[in-house]
């Protein structure tokens, strides 16, 4: 047995080239896309955990790598101090039990580094030790919002981006649209996008909870009955919680709906389900407390025989995916015309979440190195840091 013996977290920015705010009026964490011209600095964080024997997990948080995020991992990294980084699940309640009175989300970049130590320790993959068999993973491009400043900022220029992202490789593609939640605005949209690309792509729409009412949700989902999208996800101002209100919706509508992004982890996920609230699951490692989290609800929703649909992009979503039969699309979030996505630019290995990392096939690889199969580049994250907490036995 070995001990975990320092945890070090590291918060360091970078700047992200044409993103700014998307809507003057909204001003969020959530209220990114196109700005030309512009420059956004954001910041995330690192957590390197290290073992008595010289072992070593990282992992760089990409969408769920905010400073709310960081203050839970923060506040739990001293209670892993001595404990044996094998004892996953043990050590994954515990904290699940810690943070009780709050989301949770804490949980993800610990659990997500020990795995990462796992592999390393036992010269596997995270794939391998999850019993991952898919290499590559078939993608869509998933749309920043809809902006009003020359990017995403009109129907023609949804359906421009779409075309683009076909010629790539997609055969994907899922709208957000606007902050303004204007529900005509928005079918109009979902249908001009599916008489462009609908018989050549598969597609999406999440409005991202910006519809105020039901009816303006029953609205936009009539337009992808008509279109015959594939899911629509999280439409309502509710924030995706009410399982009354999707199952009514479900009710008068043939487009499946995907919800349970903005429930954390997998026992309110299974009430949603079980109360006829949404046709599939959604599950992010960042998101739903690690890759232990996530794969708890790939097998809930395995259970029920319904698909789990994976959140976002990095290398632990990667490597669930991998390992999860009942899953259909990795999600490249965000993307959009000359713009890049806005995840963290530190891999010194050639891994990549941008749009133009696509094969023909339409696909992204799955890491096989050691643990995440990811190299870091220290020097940028270093030169780049803006405060760093490390916890010793």
């Amino acid at each position: 047995m070995t001990r975990i013996s320092e945890v070090e977290i590291v918060e360091f920015s970078f700047k992200a080239k044409n993103l700014g705010p998307s809507a003057e009026n909204a001003r969020a964490v959530y209220n990114i896309g196109y700005k030309p011209n512009s420059e956004l600095e954001l910041t995330k964080f690192a957590v390197v955990i290290r073992s008595e024997d010289g072992a070593e997990g990282q992992y760089v948080m990409h969408w769920g790598g905010t400073r709310a995020t960081m203050a839970q991992t923060l506040s739990l990294a001293p209670n892993i101090l001595g404990r044996d980084p094998d004892h996953r699940e043990e050590i994954w309640n515990d904290m699940k039990r810690e943070l009780r009175q709050h989301d949770g989300m804490g949980i993800g970049p610990i659990d997500i580094a020990l795995w990462d130590l796992a592999g390393k320790r036992f010269g596997a993959s995270v794939s391998q030790l999850l019993g991952g068999y898919r290499t590559k993973l078939k993608t869509y491009a998933s749309t920043y919002h809809g902006d009003r400043n020359g990017g995403l900022d009109s129907k023609e220029a949804f359906v421009d981006f779409a075309e683009a992202c076909y010629d790539l490789g997609y055969r994907a593609f899922k709208v957000h649209g606007w902050h303004d939640g204007d529900a005509r605005e928005e079918a109009a949209n979902v249908l001009h996008v599916a008489k462009a690309v609908g018989d050549r792509m598969t597609l999406m729409l999440d409005p991202a909870n910006e519809l105020r009412t039901f009816a303006d949700a029953l609205y936009v989902g009539r337009a992808c009955d008509e279109g015959n999208y594939f899911w629509y996800e999280d439409p309502m101002r509710d924030c995706g919680v009410s399982a009354f209100a999707h199952k009514k919706l479900r009710e008068m509508l043939r487009t499946p709906i995907l919800q349970t992004e903005y429930l954390r982890g997998f026992e309110p996920k299974a009430d949603f389900l079980i109360n006829g609230g949404t046709d599939a699951l959604r599950s992010d490692p960042e998101y739903d407390l690690g890759i232990t989290g996530a794969m708890k609800v790939a097998h809930l929703a395995e259970a029920f025989g319904v698909d789990v649909e994976i959140h976002a992009c990095g290398p632990a979503h990667r490597h669930c995916m991998a390992a999860t039969r009942n899953t259909n699309f990795y999600e490249l979030a965000l993307v959009g015309p000359d713009c890049p996505n806005a995840v963290p630019p530190v891999y010194a290995c050639g891994y990549s979440d941008q749009l133009d990392g696509v094969d023909k096939d339409g696909c992204f690889p799955v890491p096989t190195g050691p643990g995440l199969g990811v190299t870091y580049d220290w020097d940028y994250i270093r030169a780049h840091e803006t405060a760093r907490e490390v916890f010793k036995l």
